[in-house]
């Protein structure tokens, strides 16, 4: 379910429109290379529904400190659909930020560099874990990544998932049926939970597994059931909050900052005996931590009307003490925040080298 983001726009459009479609409609467009089509004035980003409320705090405090801004649009889409708008090109019809919950594809850096769109700035803005909940009133599970994995691959050892119970995946857990709710392939929930979960879940259960690469990696590893024990429940997290407390023997799989916002209704599963806490993301001890970035148009920088300020925003706002920590993000450490900040103020492009392609 695709999520959107905007305040309201009423004010200083007029003292904007003056000047705006000479901005973004000529200079962009020339950038794009004939790309872009029409003017834009305010910032549009796409991606990540782990990140989105990340970003819209931003906007929202960016907005408080340039009341004369036209007021970002920000939508929810899910990595791998933010990342096909994103490097679809350069120009006003094409997003400035992309947000994502795991790291940019040298593939996708390639897209963006065919179309124009190459110089691309990598931030990372924190650190989330990919959560696994369930309902107050739930089982009281205590999982590893074995057991996920032998629960929710399509073929664990290179076998059709026949497991309906999770006492048929380990003897020690209860005989409920297995029901997850989890993000979609689009999302990169998704990919995390294949690369950080299922993927060491398989190579634990099969050491052999290791040495396997890309497509049959996937076929014994990290592709997922689809015979209605994995339920795909689209980008919109909180519904799967709902479906926890309308299920209670479900587990739910989404960014730990759902799961602090929602604290009331869920409980965190352990994986591996680890709670997912603040600390134990922020220390790597949970095995589901991962980094949260965002991609930005160096080419949008200079012709989108305060996205380079907004840019700017973000580094100020994801500390320890920042509002983005208290609506749910992990904040990385000094050095990486520090590093992070370099970029946006050298506006230092991303590479394929950097990627390790």
């Amino acid at each position: 379910m695709l999520r959107s983001f905007a305040l309201p726009a009423c004010l200083g459009v007029a003292a904007l429109a003056a000047f705006v479609p000479a901005l973004v409609g000529g200079s962009l467009r020339d950038q794009a290379n004939g790309g872009g089509v029409g003017s834009r004035a305010q910032i549009r980003a796409v991606g990540s529904s782990t990140v989105y409320p990340f970003t819209t705090i931003v906007a929202e405090q960016w907005l408080a400190s340039a009341p004369d801004a036209r007021a970002p649009v920000i939508e929810s889409t899910g990595t791998g659909a933010g990342m096909k708008l994103f490097c679809a090109g350069i120009g006003a019809a094409h997003p400035d930020i992309a947000d994502a919950s795991r790291r940019m594809k040298p593939a996708e850096l390639q897209t963006c560099a065919k179309n124009g769109a190459g110089e691309v700035l990598e931030i990372q803005v924190g650190i989330d874990g990919i959560a696994f909940a369930e309902a107050k009133n739930g089982p009281a599970m205590q999982l590893t990544p074995a057991d996920l994995y032998r629960a929710l691959a399509a073929a664990p050892l290179g076998h059709p998932n026949t497991a309906r119970t999770w006492r048929d995946v380990n003897p020690a857990l209860p005989a409920v049926p297995i029901q997850v709710y989890g993000p979609p392939s689009t999302s990169g929930t998704r990919d995390a939970l294949a690369e950080l979960i299922l993927k060491r879940g398989c190579e634990d259960t099969d050491p052999s597994a290791k040495s396997l690469k890309d497509d049959a990696l996937a076929a014994r590893c990290t592709r997922v059931r689809e015979d209605g024990a994995y339920v795909d429940a689209g980008e919109n997290d909180n519904l799967i909050v709902q479906k926890l407390q309308s299920n209670p023997n479900a587990i739910g799989v989404f960014g730990y900052s759902y799961l602090e916002e929602n604290a009331n209704a869920v409980n965190g599963v352990p994986i591996s005996g680890v709670k997912p806490t603040y600390d134990s993301i922020a220390s790597g001890a949970y095995p589901g931590s991962r980094p949260l970035y965002i991609y930005v148009k160096k080419a949008h920088l200079g012709a989108i009307p305060g996205l380079r300020r907004f840019v700017v925003a973000y580094t100020t706002l994801w500390g320890p003490d920042g509002p983005l920590v208290k609506r749910g993000l992990i904040a990385a450490p000094p050095a990486i925040r520090a590093r992070s900040a370099e970029i946006v103020r050298t506006e230092q492009t991303l590479t394929a080298q950097d990627l390790g392609a």
